[in-house]
């Protein structure tokens, strides 16, 4: 049997290696069968797997797929950035032109944004440097914690208190577990009770859902329990994979979208990767203002 190690990215034979994943510890049962405790690379799932399972991902196995995920994340991003564009010149017109008088030409005005803020509590360390370098392309203000997600529920409070962000994220990895078979049981994921219980903390210090937007959840996570415990936004309704940005993508949305202005459920997860199958939710307001003008100073 070939031999592993802890950070081997691997795969899993009897999944087609479907998803790559990093090794992050080994664990034996008491019949001497010997399995890995795995971490998705790309996918917010945790799982487990028995050795002879697992096959080895070759470096440029490795460089494709992340090409492949780089190329979904720019093109995400390019059409962000064209949507932003578009929506500007709608809030410039509504926040510096009267409906009755149309915009003199000659006018010049510079204006300044001021999107929401995000507070992300993340279970994965890569994830997280991977989301908040990805905020920064995106100019959304934010601040990070790598927090085990068992301990997220005892901190957040505290986080709250200390950033008062407009926007809450609170992720890591998740999954349902293997053998089991209720969907409805949140005992049965490795992680969804622990985001529930940091979503009930987080709504109970800030009850509006307007005032504090808040998305929860990673693979196959308990949905319907995140969204009772007062998360506007949830993974997954239908148990599957979400792609590690998506997080991101949702928070854009309403970071960037006016402070006058409802989104609707399907402008929003049109945003991500994973669409309506990954990620769902409710109506929420958007958090962006913008400031004129600029001042020479």
């Amino acid at each position: 049997m070939e031999e592993f190690h802890k950070g081997d990215v691997v795969g899993r034979k009897s999944y087609g290696v479907d998803i790559y994943f990093k090794i992050i510890d080994f664990f034996e049962y008491s019949n001497g069968k010997k399995f890995a405790r795995l971490k998705g690379v790309y996918t917010r799932l945790c799982a487990s797997a028995p050795m002879e399972d697992l096959v080895r991902i070759d470096p440029g196995a490795q460089m494709s797929r992340l090409r492949d995920v780089t190329l979904k994340s720019n093109e995400q991003m390019g059409r962000i950035f064209a949507r932003r564009q578009r929506e500007r010149e709608l809030f410039w017109g509504r926040a510096v032109h009267s409906d009755k008088e149309p915009p003199k030409k000659e006018s010049k005005v510079e204006g300044f944004d001021i999107p929401g803020t995000v507070l992300h509590i993340d279970g994965d360390g890569d994830y997280l440097d991977l989301c908040m370098t990805t905020y920064k392309q995106l100019s959304i203000p934010a601040d990070g914690y790598n927090i085990p997600e068992e301990k997220q529920p005892e901190v957040v409070e505290d986080l709250l208190k200390k950033h008062a962000p407009d926007m809450l994220v609170i992720t890591g990895h998740d999954g349902f577990i293997k053998g089991r078979e209720n969907f409805k049981d949140i005992d049965n994921y490795y992680s969804s009770k622990y985001f529930m219980e940091a979503v009930k903390v987080a709504r109970n210090y800030e009850k509006s859902r307007d005032d504090l937007v808040i998305f929860a959840g990673a693979c196959q996570s308990h949905y319907e329990s995140l969204l009772k415990a007062g998360a506007n936004f949830a993974s997954s309704p239908q148990r599957v994979m979400i792609h590690a940005y998506d997080p991101v993508f949702v928070m854009e949305k309403i970071a960037y979208t006016s402070i006058y202005d409802p989104i609707s459920i399907k402008d929003i997860i049109a945003g991500t990767i994973t669409g309506f199958d990954g990620i769902g939710g409710m109506e929420s307001r958007g958090k962006f203002r913008l400031g004129i003008p600029v001042s020479p100073y």
